[in-house]
């Protein structure tokens, strides 16, 4: 048996389900070193605003216990130079690029969704809805249902023939209402989930570890909270998923897709062991095979209860 790890994802053809976390695999070129950026289903790149952003104080990244916490502040050079200098070197005829955007209020957001749509290149969107709007007193987009559909809805209708992904955060009371209003408001997948906020301290010095007191919470740590999450919102809506979490072997990747995800997103693994996509990659045909699993179509969302 030859197994066949090939996906269809919201109107994209990826030769595995392996893509790459915005905000931890760099613009992609940073981790040709260390294997193929052909030979992973897509590369999500970090974060995009419409202007150059520096990001937070330092220190602005943690070790935890199974994870990592990070205050970046989402630095990053702006879509401009991203456009320039970063997406002409990529493989994007061959492998999908998605930009991750970032912006503080719908209007940006769409204006960003209209620059990024343009380019070729780019093969989908991927929306931040864990920015906080500011003309909203600074609550997040992804914390309020109406607020994540009418965002969904300005993105999609600059959007061009991209599609538009919608990334979910878990500091909410019901993940499952904010997935059905991005979907209403246009969404064609989700990204099922952000980090989930936490902090650390040092009691010797009797500081915050973080220069922004907060961060986000992400690696093996948070993988049962992503599987819980990716599972009720595969139930709950039609669009695919895309599952990111904790994810650092095939087994976890098998385990995502067997809830219902389409495809997953590879984080802070990266940080650990830089080939860790590229392993992944190469070890899921073998491990589907090692477990009569043809495709993933008929494996995906076969969970027995």
């Amino acid at each position: 048996m030859s197994a066949n790890a090939s996906v269809r994802l919201a109107g994209l053809a990826l030769k595995n389900p392996i893509l790459t976390a915005s905000g931890t695999f760099g613009y992609g070129l940073e981790f040709a070193p260390y294997g193929d950026l052909q030979a992973l289903g897509g590369i999500v790149v970090k974060g995009l605003s419409l202007k150059p952003r520096l990001g937070n104080p330092m220190p602005r990244i943690a070790e935890t216990p199974c994870g990592m916490l990070n205050a970046i502040g989402l630095q990053n050079c702006g879509v401009e130079k991203f456009l320039r200098d970063k997406l002409p070197l990529l493989p994007h005829a061959t492998t999908p690029i998605v930009a991750n955007l970032y912006a503080c209020d719908a209007d940006e957001f769409a204006e960003l969704a209209g620059v990024l749509s343009a380019a070729e290149g780019v093969a989908a969107l991927e929306v931040n809805i864990s920015c906080p709007n500011v003309k909203a007193g600074g609550i997040a987009f992804g914390q309020d249902p109406a607020m994540a559909g009418r965002l969904a809805e300005a993105v999609k209708k600059r959007a061009g023939d991209k599609p538009v992904w919608v990334k979910l955060s878990p500091n909410v009371t019901d993940i499952v209402e904010i997935a059905r209003a991005a979907v209403l408001g246009g969404a064609d997948a989700l990204t099922c989930i952000n980090t989930l906020t936490g902090m650390a301290v040092d009691i010797r010095t009797r500081r915050p570890r973080l220069a922004n007191v907060i961060g986000g919470l992400s690696g093996p740590a948070i993988k049962p909270v992503a599987l819980r999450c990716v599972w009720q919102v595969c139930r709950a809506v039609s669009a695919p998923v895309i599952a990111v979490g904790g994810i650092s072997s095939a087994e976890d990747v098998l385990e995502f897709i067997l809830v219902g995800a389409h495809a997953v997103q590879i984080g802070t693994a990266n940080f650990m062991r830089p080939d860790t996509a590229f392993r992944i990659a190469e070890r899921l045909p073998a491990l589907m095979e090692e477990l009569g699993v043809e495709n993933l179509d008929a494996y995906r969302g076969s969970l027995s209860s």
